[in-house]
């Protein structure tokens, strides 16, 4: 400290010496600015009247050029009149004229182009309409020979159809006769109608015989007529209630087969959200350092605080980009977006998170993102899309721009290595490449680059069509169960259904078969012969019908499109008359302006030629106008030189007189500010004192002064301007620290001298207890021990402890193991003793000291502890209760505690 002090005095009175030499320099260089506004204030006061005598004088010449001026113009203008006197109406009517002419031959020239256009414009259309027409002609013949060709094949057709339809007729006309019993389609009477005439002439009796059996079978007839209608009618009846049951299930808002496809879809959306999951818990697995889950810190906290990890918070527009936008990321994937740094401490202090992690609170976060003009620069030295800001090539929510920013914002990405060598910013190739604008380059193989954010996109997609498809599944299972009680009706209802139809069906058939058997079988045959010719024919016209109906289609569009073609042809001819007339109307029109615009450039070429020779003459009058004109400019010229030189001179006119204003103002605040200036000016740049301008540079001198200041000035904050008190004072105390030094010293000695003095007494002292110690244990041991020795040993010396030694007879034991235990009881008994005996105490208690000692040796402690100093013995023994003065003996009488006192006799 005291070393500290003597520099600091140092720098102290370095630094009042430059204090010093400071405010000389200061009044050196005061002194010469002094002089100098003085002398600029003089010089200014004499330089302002000789150049406001210049002005005056460049007045008078100003005036006298501008008066030569107006002469020359008067001069001009009689000139003007005499020319325009002579020549110039007829230059002006000239003038006009050859304007007009060409405004008149532009305009019809014009016209012209216009209709001769038009007339270019009608020919070709009318050649397009000729071959549109003969195309048209062309197109109706052919027309004419498909109409007739499909005339020719619908009249085969229908002639085909015709014949089909006789035929069925034939046959069905003898179908219906053999129903009704006849042998043929054409006989008028049935077979049992002819039987009976034929039968009439063999005899009356067999003709009422016949008659009788005709009645017979018609009256069966009857009976069977009457039993059919009766099952008609039950039949009817049945029918009834079988539409009754079909229209019950219609009444029913279900479709027979619904229930079944939403069960099918269910199923099928079942396994696709069971992939997705599987999927999802895949991914996540392999995403879990990207997870972020933690414990409420507080009570009710508001979760929607914690936006979530980085990596999992953007959405990357661009797939070819993902590698380039992990390696520019970083480890800044990882950190977690909070909404406030209060959040993060709480997060961090119970929020029990299970890994480190860094947190980014978008309140407090300071993005460094790229500026605009070096991205515009980036984009003119590459071209747009090579070189892009990594901020723009992902999407994230508004609320998290800032912490987005502090990740992306600070560095391109480049589309190739070129493009990033060429762009002097942090730069991540596609392939994740950094280039570094310090030379630094980052590559080389990465194995799997991009594959978290990629991770992160597939979760992300997985996770949607999970969202999809659950809602999906959700809809199909609440159609599902509103469908249920329906589909329980109908399927009842569908069951009532087909119990009824499949006994109608039954009771009909039975009534069939009964009454195809009480039928006749010997028209069977034949029934299905003619049912199979007249199906047939009814195939064959069927089909013969459905081809004529086609040819006729096919006439009546044939003939509809001639019409519409010879329409068109109609059009056609009538709009190339239309044209061909505007064709001769527009030949006729651009003949006329042919006509017109020749003779109007004729007329034009006249004028003109007269217009130019006009000219030539006038030129001849220029020339002495043109000389006048000249001398008039090169006044000017003068003119123009001299206001600019009047100009000049003012503008130094008001500089001097700022200046000398400035300096006056100068002089006066200098000798406000500084009093000394009045009293030590009459020596400013005397040779010889403080302020010799001539043997100092002042310039120099206001360098050093300048320099010397900021030494000054950095100096000031280091130096401490209380070093010399502090300096006298630090002084006194380390004279005073030495002196106390000094007698500590002393008496360290003195104190080391007696500390050696007590050592030695100490170990004579414990030589002296050993010596008794060993002497008294050894005695006490053998008379407890018969036949028995023992001592206390030092290994080295007395001060490094004592080890414990026996002997049986002779010999030595090497250690205590080797005793029983009452013997290392009796051998610890014996060091206790002598102890004792060392420094007796007037009362000694002992509990149950011979408690692993047998009789013989009980009593020889009792013998040895009696004649010495008083024992409180507690024990079971008899050997020790002999050798006692008084007794104390316990027992239970009748459950109680009784101590009972013998006294011994001596």
């Amino acid at each position: 400290a005291l070393e500290k002090l003597r520099k600091e005095k140092v720098q102290y009175i370095q630094w009042a010496n430059g204090n010093t030499e400071l405010d000389r320099l200061r009044r050196f260089c005061i002194a010469y600015e002094f002089v100098q506004a003085k002398k600029i204030r003089d010089n200014a006061v004499s330089g302002v009247g000789q150049i406001k005598a210049t002005i005056v004088e460049l007045d008078s010449n100003i005036e006298r050029f501008r008066v030569e001026i107006q002469e020359m113009e008067k001069r001009i203008s009689t000139l003007n009149a005499e020319k325009e006197a002579k020549m110039g109406g007829e230059i002006k009517t000239l003038s006009e004229k050859v304007d007009t002419l060409s405004r008149d031959l532009v305009k019809e020239t014009s016209v012209l182009n216009n209709q001769e256009e038009s007339l270019r414009a009608e020919k070709l259309a009318a050649e397009k309409a000729v071959r549109s027409i003969k195309d048209i002609q062309r197109s109706i013949g052919e027309r004419d020979t498909a109409v007739k060709k499909a005339e020719d094949g619908a009249a085969d057709l229908k002639k085909k159809v015709e014949d089909l339809s006789t035929n069925m007729d034939e046959y069905e006309k003898e179908y219906q006769g053999v129903l009704a019993g006849k042998s043929s389609g054409n006989e008028e009477k049935c077979l049992e109608d002819q039987l009976a005439d034929a039968k009439a002439a063999v005899g009356n009796a067999e003709t009422e015989l016949k008659q009788m059996k005709t009645k017979i079978s018609r009256r069966k007839l009857v009976s069977k007529r009457e039993e059919a209608i009766s099952v008609e009618n039950e039949l009817n009846v049945k029918k009834k209630d079988v539409e009754n049951v079909k229209i019950a299930p219609r009444s029913i808002s279900y479709e027979e087969g619904l229930m079944e496809a939403l069960q099918k879809d269910q199923l099928a959306e079942l396994e696709i959200v069971q992939n997705l999951r599987d999927e999802i818990r895949i991914l996540s697995a392999k995403l879990a350092n990207v997870q972020f889950t933690y414990r409420d810190p507080t009570k009710n906290f508001n979760r929607s605080k914690v936006k979530g990890v980085v990596a999992k918070l953007i959405q990357v527009k661009d797939m070819s980009t993902m590698t380039a936008l992990e390696v520019a990321a970083g480890g800044k994937l990882f950190n977690v977006v909070v909404d406030t740094e209060d959040t993060g401490k709480q997060l961090l202090k119970n929020g029990n998170l299970q890994r480190r992690v860094t947190i980014i609170p978008l309140n407090k976060i300071q993005s460094h993102i790229v500026p605009q003009r070096v991205q515009k620069a980036a984009v003119r030295l590459v071209g747009e899309r090579n070189a892009e800001i990594a901020l723009s090539l992902v999407g994230y929510d508004e609320e998290v721009k800032t912490a987005m920013a502090f990740v992306f914002g600070s560095i391109f990405v480049c589309r190739t290595v070129d493009a990033a060598k060429e762009v002097h910013t942090p730069t991540v190739t596609l392939e994740g490449d950094i280039f570094q604008p310090s030379g630094l380059l980052t590559g080389g193989s990465r194995k799997g680059g991009g594959e978290l954010l990629r991770q992160l996109h597939a979760l992300g997609e997985a996770e949607l069509k999970l969202s999809i498809h659950q809602s999906r599944l959700s809809e199909v299972e609440g159609k599902i169960t509103q469908l249920l009680p329906l589909q329980k009706k109908f399927m009842h209802l569908k069951s009532q259904l087909e119990l009824k139809t499949y006994n109608d069906c039954v009771s009909t058939v039975s009534s069939l078969e009964k009454s195809i058997k009480e039928h006749s079988t010997h028209r069977d045959s034949r029934l299905k012969d003619l049912e199979k010719k007249i199906k047939t024919m009814k195939t064959q016209l069927q089909l013969a019908s459905k081809e004529l109906k086609g040819h006729e289609n096919e006439r009546e569009r044939l003939i509809m499109e001639k019409e519409a073609v010879i329409q068109e042809h109609a059009s056609l001819e009538h709009h190339l008359a239309s044209i061909e007339a505007q064709i001769k109307g527009l030949t006729i029109e651009v003949d006329k302006h042919a006509s017109k615009v020749k003779s109007i450039k004729e007329e034009y070429e006249k004028a003109q030629s007269e217009l130019h020779l006009s000219r030539l003459k006038l030129k001849e009058c220029d020339s002495q106008i043109n000389h006048i004109a000249k001398e008039q400019q090169k006044l000017q010229h003068k003119v123009s030189d001299a206001n600019v030189e009047r100009k000049k001179m003012e503008n130094e006119v008001k500089r001097m007189e700022i200046d000398q204003k400035e300096c006056s103002t100068k002089v006066d605040k200098l000798l406000e500010k500084h009093s000394w200036i009045g009293t030590e000016k009459q020596l400013f740049g005397k040779s010889g004192s403080d302020y010799d301008f001539s043997s100092r540079d002042p310039h120099k001198s206001r360098e050093e002064f300048e320099k010397l200041q900021t030494e000054q000035s950095g100096l000031e904050k280091r130096v401490n301007k209380k070093v010399m008190a502090m300096f006298e004072k630090a002084e006194d105390e380390y004279k005073d620290l030495i002196s106390k030094k000094n007698i500590i010293e002393n008496d360290k000695s003195k104190i080391k001298k007696v500390i050696e003095e007590l050592d030695e007494k100490k170990k004579e002292t414990l030589k002296v207890t050993w010596v008794k110690v060993n002497n008294d244990f050894g005695s006490i041991f053998s008379t407890l021990l018969p036949g028995t020795m023992a001592k206390l040993e030092p290994p080295e010396g007395c001060l490094d402890g004592l080890e414990v030694r026996v002997a049986f007879g002779s010999v030595w034991k090497q250690s205590l193991s080797e005793l029983s235990g009452g013997q290392r009881s009796l051998l610890a008994l014996s060091l206790i003793l002598a102890l004792l005996l060392f420094k007796p105490a007037p009362l000694y208690i002992l509990d149950e000291v011979d408690a692993a000692l047998d009789l013989s040796h009980t009593q020889n402690i009792g013998r040895m502890i009696k004649p010495h100093s008083q024992f409180i013995v507690v024990s079971l023994k008899e050997g020790m209760f002999n050798n006692a003065n008084v007794i104390f003996r316990t027992k239970f009488v009748d459950g109680v505690s009784t101590v009972q006192r013998t006294v011994m006799s001596k």
